[in-house]
């Protein structure tokens, strides 16, 4: 079928002022929706985009994103790291240890989760050496007993670096005749880091070997190895490669990710941003399907039009594609300019809440913005899509405009 006809034909009636005031209307009113629609929806993906980056980055930059748990003692982990440091997406691996305890001070005593690290192998890896003072972990040293605390649990506790807290471990509990004795050390504060999250309220770093001694285990034993990945939700995929490879090697071997103690999270902030997007959607829908009626519309006026044409040779995928190429005209006009207005607001929107006076996160706190362009494209693929399916309805009842019928009166 040639193009060129349908194009210009359907271009012309799209510019040509309409004789029906009503139908006109009804076309504004389908572009204003797409243009409102998709600049909406372009927003609010971008922040919600933000919010699970910064989560992301504050949360599962300081948790276990993968971790190995074997059934028997490495006796040559750096054998192992080797092959997993291979797989695409892991960016290192270090040994680790972890044991939920109380942390007690003075004033207070809070629950935690500690974990034990080499502090050479965390200064390069893990996202909190990067929220605190330059080598806090490389301070921690084998046997001084040094702890990094979050911010938040260092607050309710009131302390700070150079008091003394004590640590009990549930992992190294001893029987007794008066009952069961957790094992119990002072630890020295030796800084505190801050990632903005709950974690700074939970998590607490020692040596790995000082961990090992608290809960009562040989301090040179590796059963577990943690991966630093680039992106911590590729871990699911990752944990069945690492399983083949840790097999491969004679290493009995299970593995855990950051879901078991932040899944539900993430999982609800998955489903808040698709029940946006799919509410802000719907927007662009239904301006889509009023098109229908502008077209309906145009039809009836070009009726007599319709019927000369086909007198004339035009054939029925041709008339078809006129008043297809009209609804997909407009369709193009409110998504381009909607792309414009949410691009300029998306980059600048902070600017313009400072400019209008509005604060939601407190002051000095700004929201988190993530433009994606593979969202972009399928707001585009969308929009297009929908209001093509839109235009088919009117343009097959123009299609079936019986000449004779049409011109029976003219």
């Amino acid at each position: 079928m040639d193009l060129r006809f349908p194009l210009y034909v359907g271009y012309r009636y799209w510019r040509a002022r309409k004789a029906n005031a009503f139908a006109s209307f009804i076309t504004l009113f389908a572009v204003s929706g797409i243009f409102l629609g998709v600049a909406a929806l372009i927003v609010v993906s971008s922040v919600m985009n933000g919010l699970e980056s910064q989560l992301k980055q504050r949360i599962l930059g300081a948790v276990p994103q993968l971790t190995v748990y074997t059934k028997a003692p490495l006796s040559d982990w750096t054998s192992a790291a080797e092959k997993l440091t291979m797989l695409p997406g892991v960016q290192g691996v270090t040994p680790s240890v972890s044991t939920q305890a109380m942390v007690q001070s003075a004033a207070n005593i809070r629950a935690v989760q500690v974990f034990g690290v080499f502090p050479e192998l965390a200064e390069k890896l893990s996202a909190v050496a990067q929220h605190t003072y330059s080598g806090a972990f490389n301070e921690l040293t084998s046997g001084q007993y040094q702890v990094i605390l979050g911010s938040e649990l260092a607050r309710q506790l009131k302390v700070s670096p150079g008091d003394t807290v004590r640590l009990l471990s549930g992992d190294g509990v001893v029987y007794s005749p008066l009952g069961p004795v957790p094992s119990q050390r002072k630890f020295l504060v030796s800084a505190v880091f801050e990632m903005g999250s709950q974690v700074d309220a939970g998590v607490a770093y020692v040596h790995y070997q000082d961990a090992k001694r608290l809960m009562r285990q040989p301090s040179d034993e590796i059963n577990q190895l943690r991966l630093y990945l680039n992106d911590p939700f590729t871990a699911p995929t990752l944990a069945k490669d690492v399983q083949q490879i840790l097999t491969a090697q004679g290493i009995e071997a299970t593995t855990s990710d950051w879901r078991d103690t932040y899944g539900h999270l993430f999982s609800a902030v998955k489903m808040e941003k698709n029940m946006m997007s799919l509410m802000l959607s719907l927007i662009v829908a239904v301006a889509a399907f009023n098109i229908v009626s502008a077209l309906v519309m145009m039809v009836v006026d070009k009726t007599t039009d319709v019927a000369v044409l086909k007198t004339q040779g035009l054939r029925t995928s041709s008339v078809m594609g006129i008043f297809v190429v009209q609804g997909l005209l407009n369709a193009v006009l409110g998504l381009v300019l909607g792309l414009v207005v949410g691009i300029l607001i998306t980059l600048n929107l902070n600017g313009l809440m400072a400019t209008l006076g509005i604060s939601i996160l407190g002051a000095g706190q700004m929201l988190p913005v993530k433009l994606a362009l593979g969202q972009l494209s399928l707001i585009i693929v969308g929009t297009l899509v929908v209001t093509l399916v839109a235009t088919l309805y009117p343009a097959l009842r123009a299609a079936r405009v019986q000449p004779a019928t049409a011109l029976r009166y003219e």
